[in-house]
């Protein structure tokens, strides 16, 4: 037989906080592309959860559902686990017409690819993105997009 266990110490070890069901499931995936969408142009980056860092790809220049094409091409090039689509909100918070077509496109991702999709608040990413003087405004902001998830994810 072995030791008995040391019942006098107690465990000080701080308790794990809760995670979502999100947290919990993206935690198990590695690599992500983002999209920051747009009518006319379509933002692209791809980061992993490993490295917590994000690239930005180059944008997407379509409309309508001919920028599905050039984004299976970008799913089949990288093979993510999942993707990350922007949300832009008002400074209150407060939805407006491109919120609902962001949230749409995020659930087209969802049907056409058969992919996770994470949506994240987007609000003054293209903002920053244009201050750090950034060449393709699109491709930035979705490169910060997707950096605000991985900083999301737990260790």
């Amino acid at each position: 037989m072995g030791e008995p266990e040391n019942l006098s110490e107690p465990d000080l070890s701080p308790p794990d906080r809760c995670l979502t069901h999100q947290e919990r499931a993206a935690a198990v995936l590695q690599t992500f592309l983002a999209f920051d969408y747009g009518l006319k142009r379509t933002g692209v980056a791809s980061g992993n959860s490993l490295t917590r860092t994000a690239t930005p790809q180059t944008t997407i220049a379509a409309e309508g559902t001919a920028r599905f094409p050039l984004i299976e091409r970008r799913i089949k090039e990288w093979q993510p686990d999942a993707l990350v689509v922007g949300i832009p909100f008002h400074p209150d918070g407060a939805s407006h017409d491109n919120t609902v077509r962001a949230q749409k496109f995020a659930r087209q991702l969802r049907g056409r690819f058969g992919l996770k999709v994470f949506e994240v608040d987007e609000r003054y990413s293209t903002t920053e993105a244009l201050a750090n003087g950034a060449r393709d405004a699109d491709a930035a902001s979705a490169c910060i997009i997707l950096e605000q998830f991985l900083r999301s994810l737990p260790p």
